[in-house]
């Protein structure tokens, strides 16, 4: 995973990251379920890809969704992986299911 990638291990801490971001805020929400494993962590690579590549427009953060049950409720995170573009608190994209870098920058230049 990229230097770039936050990894919150609460919703406390997710918040404070969210607050202190001056750029949009890709939270992409990870499971450690059997199902969800393999996905989220082929997503780890993509997302850690994109964090550096968008370093300066973009702060990414891992979020597990047991460790941050708030954020995921708030955000309507039914699966893994999931992902929510934030900017300035206001959702601007949500996404599911693994993605592959391109539909990763796709999804995200729309926005940014």
């Amino acid at each position: 995973m990229a230097k770039q990638v936050h990894q919150p291990r609460e919703d406390a801490e997710f918040d404070f990251i969210l607050g202190m971001s001056g750029v949009p805020v890709l939270a992409y929400f990870t499971g450690t379920w059997p199902k969800a494993i393999e996905p989220c962590r082929a997503m780890d690579l993509v997302v850690g890809d994109i964090a550096d590549e968008y370093t300066g427009r973009l702060t990414a953060v891992r979020t597990d969704i047991t460790r941050c049950p708030s954020a995921t409720k708030r955000y309507g995170i039914t699966g893994a992986p999931s992902y929510v573009l934030l900017k300035e608190g206001k959702v601007m994209a949500h996404g599911t299911g693994p993605m592959t870098i391109t539909e990763v920058r796709e999804f995200l230049d729309g926005h940014l």
